[in-house]
């Protein structure tokens, strides 16, 4: 082993390790992985951010954008309307919804088709009084099945076909993927439907949060009597005396009520201030400002509603402006207008110091404030409203000329008439010109973490290559492997990719994971794409955790699932995905 394999193989081992532990998101790893690689002169200077320019970075960034313009047009109200007959068969309720998630995911990213039905799925369970942790994780596993089916349903997919393109001069089309992808998604679905949701456990909260957030009990009517410090004052400085624990749902002087009143409105004598909050928190707050409580009739949250001013279920979803970050540091009342009322994690509500609680992926919080606001406060938050039929992240436009420009991209791409970088950001283009999309939508949309990732892993994996340490692993892989048959060693590479999906990024994967199954093809002197094939559908079946792929955070609160969950529903379905990869592999792509 040369000093430049070691240092590559060092890199990719610490890598590895970085992107399981979790203490630094995956596009900070992945960046310090390429300044490793630079700095020791593996990678040159000059061709150190070129993966940023890469095909496949900019394909991702494209359907990412064209994702959103799907999910603004209106195409999921239209849905919705033909579901009303199986919403109470469950066995057909299932099928529906992960059918159209992974129809969705196949030509839009993961988590984007998981949003699109996410809110409509738990409108239905509200209805019908279905479990939300039967619905949520079929759902997730969905979208990562649908991705399967296409190029462009996955970044995984995008970063194969152009590996393939730069080891054998022509990339994989728009619907190579497709003869092994579609079957491996039938069985998954079909799974799903039928059996996968009976082995989640059963919420009995039957999809309404109202046990989950009561918060009747931590309301409280108080008033400012005369005298007191705080007339002329603004609220916000009331705010400040609860150290942000406690949140003001109204205030009412004279005849008028404010509902959610701004922390500018400057407080007066006799004014009767409706808090809410912890005991402990309320109790101090009362202490500290020289509030007197009010009568002791029971007060409802429902009160504290109006056209104006509701009260929202949102969940923070991965890559969050917000992640790792407390209300009490983003200033959320003052910065923002909402109050944070209420929050729980994993199904589990959290009431102590919820202003100091640092948001995670999957949190779902419950808050108040206007209506007509909270759409765009929502988009800059990064939180996806649950089952709310009175706010949207976008404004619902018409749905064909948003999916008639997309199958222009999707045709143009097929007939190889323009490269798929080419054709879809030419879509997103004319999706901006045709004010189907905002240019503030569409930054909105590219998650800058993915882009990060892939743009810093590239050349990383090239460096892999270039060292001859992509070359060293297969060998190790094929030694160990021993005896077994070039199919085994086909369903040994799924399950290895499958693996490391469950622990880093899916698209770390496929970076990582493609140029070593083109060496173990290359040792066997056989044909790379099977082997390349066996690497996407693996990096892209991430079953085992919460953590592998942003679908599965996202459902893990409002579906109250814990870690272990995913393994119930998880590992039968990982071991159907290999069961039916190997033999459709064999068949579309023969050894």
């Amino acid at each position: 082993m040369t000093t430049e394999q070691f240092i590559a193989c060092l890199v990719l081992v610490v890598a590895l390790v970085l992107f399981a532990w979790g203490r630094w998101r995956y596009d900070v790893v992945a960046l310090m992985a390429l300044l490793v690689v630079t700095l020791t002169g593996i990678v040159p200077y000059r061709e150190a951010f070129l993966g940023f320019s890469h095909p496949a970075v900019v394909t991702v960034a494209a359907v990412f954008v064209i994702s959103e313009a799907l999910k603004n047009s209106g195409v999921v109200e239209v849905v919705g309307k033909y579901l009303h007959p199986v919403q109470r068969r469950p066995v057909l309720l299932v099928a529906a919804l992960t059918a159209l998630v992974a129809l969705s995911s196949a030509f839009m990213n993961n988590v984007g088709a998981l949003a699109l039905f996410m809110p409509l799925a738990l409108q239905i369970c509200q209805r019908t009084g279905r479990s939300t942790s039967e619905v949520l994780m079929p759902l997730s596993f969905a979208s990562l099945l649908g991705g399967l089916v296409t190029l462009i349903g996955t970044p995984p997919n995008v970063i194969i076909a152009t590996y393939r393109q730069q080891f054998s001069g022509e990339p994989f089309g728009m619907f190579d993927f497709t003869p092994v992808g579609l079957g491996v998604a039938l069985v998954g679905v079909i799974y799903i439907a039928l059996l996968g949701w009976r082995l989640l456990p059963h919420n009995t909260s039957g999809g309404d949060s109202s046990k989950l957030f009561e918060i009747d009990a931590y309301i409280t009517e108080t008033h400012l009597p005369e005298g007191n410090r705080l007339i002329g004052k603004a609220l916000r400085d009331l705010e400040r005396l609860g150290d942000g624990d406690v949140a003001i749902l109204a205030l009412v002087r004279g005849k008028r009520t404010l509902l959610a009143p701004g922390s500018f409105e400057h407080l007066k004598a006799n004014d009767v201030l409706i808090l809410e909050g912890h005991p402990n928190a309320l109790k101090n707050l009362v202490d500290n400002s020289g509030l007197k409580m009010a009568g002791s009739q029971a007060l409802s949250a429902e009160e504290f509603r109006s056209d104006r001013v509701g009260m929202f279920e949102v969940v923070v979803t991965p890559g969050s402006p917000i992640e790792g970050r407390s209300a009490y540091l983003l200033n959320l009342h003052e910065r923002y207008g909402i109050n944070l009322l209420a929050m729980s994690r994993q199904g589990e509500s959290i009431r102590k110091r919820i202003s100091r609680t640092t948001f995670r992926a999957g949190d779902v919080l419950l808050l108040q404030g206007e209506t007509r606001s909270m759409s765009e406060t929502l988009a800059m938050l990064g939180c996806l409203p649950l089952a709310q039929r009175d706010i949207k992240l976008g404004q619902p436009r018409n749905v064909l000329p948003a999916v008639a420009i997309f199958g222009i991209a999707i045709l143009l791409t097929a007939l190889s008439l323009l490269p798929s970088h080419v054709a879809f950001t030419l879509a997103a283009v004319v999706l901006l010109v045709g004010k189907l999309l905002s240019l503030r939508e569409a930054y909105d949309s590219i998650e800058g973490p993915i882009i990060v990732l892939l743009g810093a892993m590239i050349p990383v994996g090239q460096a892999l290559e270039d060292t001859g340490t992509t070359g060293l692993i297969a060998s190790l892989l094929v030694d160990l492997a021993g005896g077994l048959p070039n199919w085994g060693i086909l369903a040994l590479l799924v399950m290895v990719a499958m693996g490391l999906s469950d622990v880093i990024n899916n698209a770390a994967t496929a970076v990582i994971m493609a140029p070593i199954a083109a060496a173990v093809a290359v040792d066997l002197a056989l044909p790379v794409d099977p082997f390349l094939m066996a690497v996407a559908v693996g990096s892209s079946c991430t079953f085992l955790t919460p953590i592998g792929h942003q679908s599965n955070t996202l459902v893990m609160g409002p579906g109250g699932y814990a870690f272990s969950d995913y393994w119930r529903m998880g590992l039968p379905l990982g071991i159907l995905v290999v069961l039916t990869t190997v033999p459709l592999i064999l068949i579309f792509w023969p050894l």
